[in-house]
């Protein structure tokens, strides 16, 4: 079935012609994270890197496809696009002018994308100025230096290199969304993680080879791995279907609306933004005490947030319970949607239009997102506990759960459901027999 699909795929010639050019553009994509910045001894930085893994610069390196990690004209990656695109959504939620360019349709969308793109222009510079000092500070035991030749003319190249990196990733992600299929900025991000996939089965399959693993082992990994995406699967596409009933009007002489539908409410309205952000906190104090002296208070500190420590996944689950629910406020505003089924004439049965719609919507709300804020929570634990408890490289036991998974799921899924709505559109079997495949919303 799924074999039939794929040449159903290279039949149809506009679906054909749009994967190819995607895989292209994600090809150049993945050559520019292999182009280092100029003025930079690779040799040195990449023994530096090895004490950085579990800081706040190793998560931005998963993000850039690890190309930061090689300070590569790509290294920022498509982090400053994500940032300026939160930044401006949450500037949408307070204050009026973005709200009324929300409110604007295509216009206000334009205008949105454009100033998302002086943000992250200027977000990249003043990333790229800070990833310039850093790089300088970099120093071997021996003395050796990971920018032989610091000072003000590396610090403005690295800036101009970096921030026309990332400006460029934003513009490949635009082609794919315009001439290629899926989204365009979630696959770069997806291509960058799985990248990572290769060197982790190496490892994997390095202790097996030494016999620190068996087989029975190994099918016990395997199957954990399915579990935990079919889990992840499950919590991407469901929905709680609320019931809305429209009113009939009689326009002329047509009658309009009567109709009986659904509102679909994700349970996991907030996506993988709970888990970047509560990981991003987490990894701050161990950011903080790599740059600071060495004593007993700070390794005390440093062991409480080490990933492997019960304190850490602990406080990192609570943390995730709070940004789910706070995302979650901001994703979806339950009085607006009260709203707009009110101006639409729709109703919930049983239920009084306004006030006490958005009552019900919110507390329908509230009850779905606990269940999966601790589900986000188990999920973004996971990784840490099996290469703790199963002796797992953590290479590989990143792709047992937390965010990498989160977005690769969440991004195959958005692809296949695309490639589907051209299969279908042509009269073709897509890859499930029954059913759509509901990619992600939003």
């Amino acid at each position: 079935m799924i074999l039939e699909s794929v040449r159903n795929i290279f039949k149809i010639g506009e679906l054909r012609k749009r994967i190819l050019f995607t895989f292209m553009i994600l090809g150049i994509e993945r050559i520019g994270t292999h182009v280092v910045t100029p003025g930079i001894d690779t040799a040195v930085l990449a023994e530096g890197f090895q004490n950085l893994q579990g800081t706040l610069f190793g998560l931005y390196d998963l993000f850039a496809g690890g190309a930061f990690s090689k300070a590569a004209v790509f290294g920022l990656g498509i982090m400053p696009y994500i940032s300026a695109s939160i930044i401006i959504q949450l500037l949408g939620a307070v204050i009026p002018f973005f709200q009324k360019l929300q409110r604007e349709g295509e216009e206000g969308r334009k205008k949105i994308m454009q100033y998302t793109r002086y943000g992250t222009l200027a977000i990249s510079a003043m990333q790229a100025f800070g990833v310039a000092i850093f790089l300088q500070s970099i120093q071997l035991p021996d003395g050796r230096l990971a920018v032989p030749a610091p000072g003000l003319g590396f610090q403005v190249m690295t800036m101009i290199s970096m921030a026309s990196g990332t400006m460029l990733i934003m513009w490949l992600g635009e082609q794919i969304d315009g001439r290629g299929i899926g989204n365009g900025i979630s696959l770069i991000i997806f291509i960058g993680i799985i990248a990572r996939l290769p060197q982790a089965l190496i490892d994997e399959y390095q202790q097996f080879a030494v016999g620190m693993r068996g087989l029975l082992g190994e099918a016990i990994l395997i199957a954990i791995a399915l579990a935990i995406i079919y889990a992840v699967v499950l919590l991407t596409q469901g929905t709680r279907k609320i019931p809305v009933q429209y009113a009939k009007r009689v326009i002329g002489r047509k009658v309009y609306g009567g109709v009986n539908t659904h509102f679909p409410m994700r349970v996991n309205t907030a996506g993988v933004m709970p888990i970047i952000f509560a990981q991003a906190i987490m990894f701050v104090p161990s950011t903080i005490i790599t740059f600071l002296p060495e004593s007993d208070f700070m390794l005390t500190v440093q062991g409480w947030f080490s990933m492997d420590s019960w304190f850490y996944w602990i406080f990192y689950g609570l943390m995730i319970v709070f940004f789910t629910y706070f995302y979650t406020a901001i994703a979806l505003n339950p009085v607006e949607v009260a709203e707009n089924l009110k101006k639409q004439g729709g109703f919930i049965p049983g239920v009084r239009p306004g006030k006490k719609t958005s009552e019900y919507l919110d507390h329908i709300l509230t009850r779905i997102t606990l269940p999966s804020s601790i589900f986000l929570a188990i999920i973004a634990i996971v990784p840490a506990m099996l290469a703790k408890i199963g002796n797992i490289p953590f290479s590989l036991a990143s792709f047992f759960g937390g965010t990498g998974l989160l977005i690769i799921v969440g991004v195959a899924l958005d692809f296949l459901q695309q490639v589907e709505s051209h299969l279908f559109m042509r009269h073709y079997d897509g890859f499930m027999k029954s059913g759509k495949i509901r990619g992600r919303r939003g």
